[in-house]
């Protein structure tokens, strides 16, 4: 092979066939499993040929084919590229399963975050950019934070957030900082994935409170706090995830008050809380020597960023969080966390924001009016739909791949068995309307039928 711009080549298989059609397979085939990206240019045709030894002519053919089939494009002078291609696309399935913003609506975001990187690289000197930086975040980085805090915390310190590289890795460090081996962590029944994942990986023990339409009851909580001896309760106390609850501010009050009644920190997963156009006060702003808030922009702005911000409860403990994010992750992506921070300086954020909170509401409409049943915030990005009992999660899955709908049930969020059947269903994967709708569509007929193989009697 000429070299790695040639390697998906080693897919040609001869002797089936016209080989122009191999190379087109070959070409579908390194696509389709990621190995050549969108944008990639492909190596000029002639060394294609002269790589398989075939004719010139061949390869062409097998080009021309691809470019009818959209598989990549190009002109005269410039090359062959692969073609970009909507994400439900590539993976042959409409993903309903990721939970992200959808695209904001009225605003080009590759256009702003080109923009934005190339004003940072204008003004930094890439040498220093691309260095080591403070792993906490800097001045300016956290400062940015408590802007982005600010409409669910009031005014915060600096000194006490922290910049992490995403939500996962600061709830991970939080609550190792917390929490030794056997520790019980007091959670909603049906929880995060993320923290069942990070409880796993340090020896932690979940316990699930029993919860009402506005999350956690507060007398099981209160008990359950005296009975288990936990080190935190974890909680996503805004278009919770995945039940799509909001507490009310009510609730909020008397969950801090519990808490600080039997010394057990909260760790307040705030992920949607700057979604709502009014957003609810968090937890934290009741109690902030007893909450460690984190908030990512990954659900609010783009996963992309990898910024998330966490309030803690004091200086010191923001400075034991940051060492705990340096054992693991050292330092957040500078170039993201400076796209970040420039973003809420500039007011473009809160552009972005209001633009996908249009977008997200016109999905819920749309959810609303397809899956009555369903439950969901007007500008949250998931709804939530409890399912029969006689479509059990693993065949509702199945039933949905093999009509190309990738979902996710119940069991991915379960804490404890028992918990209630249903699905989380995202709505800001697939890139357009008209997609999102036959999509869910084709859940409301699956919903509507019966599993395969079941009698009916």
């Amino acid at each position: 092979m000429a070299g790695p711009a040639t390697f998906w080549l080693r897919r040609v298989e001869r002797g089936g066939g016209p080989i122009y059609l191999a190379i087109l397979r070959a070409l579908e085939a390194a696509i389709t499993d990621g190995e050549l990206q969108a944008g990639e240019q492909l190596p000029p045709q002639r060394t294609v040929a002269a790589v398989l030894g075939v004719d010139f002519t061949t390869v062409t053919r097998a080009y021309a084919a691809a470019r009818a089939r959209g598989l990549v494009e190009g002109a005269v002078g410039r090359g062959t590229f692969v073609a970009g291609r909507a994400a439900e696309d590539e993976a042959g399935l409409v993903d309903l399963s990721m939970n992200l913003p959808p695209p904001p609506k009225g605003l080009n975001l590759g256009k702003l975050l080109k923009e934005t990187a190339g004003a940072v690289l204008d003004r930094t000197d890439p040498q220093a950019l691309m260095a080591y930086h403070p792993s906490g975040g800097s001045l300016a980085q956290r400062a940015a934070g408590g802007v982005w805090l600010a409409p669910c915390l009031g005014e915060v310190s600096p000194d006490r957030i922290v910049v992490a590289p995403g939500a996962q890795a600061a709830l991970a460090a939080t609550l190792a900082l917390l929490t030794r081996r056997g520790d019980v962590i007091i959670v909603e029944p049906l929880t995060f994935p993320g923290v069942r994942s990070a409880a796993a990986l340090l020896g932690l023990r979940l316990v699930a409170c029993p919860v009402d339409d506005e999350g956690f009851d507060p007398a099981a909580l209160a008990r359950l706090c005296g009975e288990t001896a936990a080190r935190a309760i974890y909680c996503i106390p805004t278009q919770q995830n995945p039940t799509a609850v909001t507490m009310g501010e009510a609730r909020r009050r008397e969950v801090a008050q519990i808490a600080r009644a039997a010394g057990v920190p909260i760790i307040e997963d705030d992920a949607y809380g700057r979604l709502p156009s009014a957003p609810l006060p968090a937890i934290a702003a009741f109690a902030p020597e007893h909450v460690w808030h984190l908030a990512t922009t990954a659900k609010a702005l783009s996963p992309g960023l990898r910024i998330a911000y966490v309030a803690a409860p004091d200086a010191g403990a923001a400075q034991r969080l940051a060492e705990a994010l340096r054992a693991t992750t050292l330092m957040p992506a500078p170039l993201g966390a400076a796209i970040a921070t420039a973003w809420i300086r500039e007011g473009t954020a809160d552009k972005v924001l209001a633009a996908v909170r249009a977008e997200a509401g016109e999905r819920q409409a749309l959810a609303r009016q397809i899956l009555p049943a369903a439950h969901g915030s007007p500008e949250a990005i998931h709804i939530w739909l409890d399912t029969p009992d006689h479509w059990p999660g693993d065949r509702l899955r199945d039933t949905a791949q093999s009509r190309g709908l990738s979902l996710v049930t119940a069991e991915a969020f379960a804490a404890a068995p028992g918990a209630r059947s249903g699905l989380r269903i995202s709505l800001g994967g697939p890139a357009k309307q008209t997609v999102l709708a036959q999509a869910l569509r084709g859940v409301a007929a699956i919903l509507g039928g019966e599993p395969s193989g079941r009698l009916v009697v």
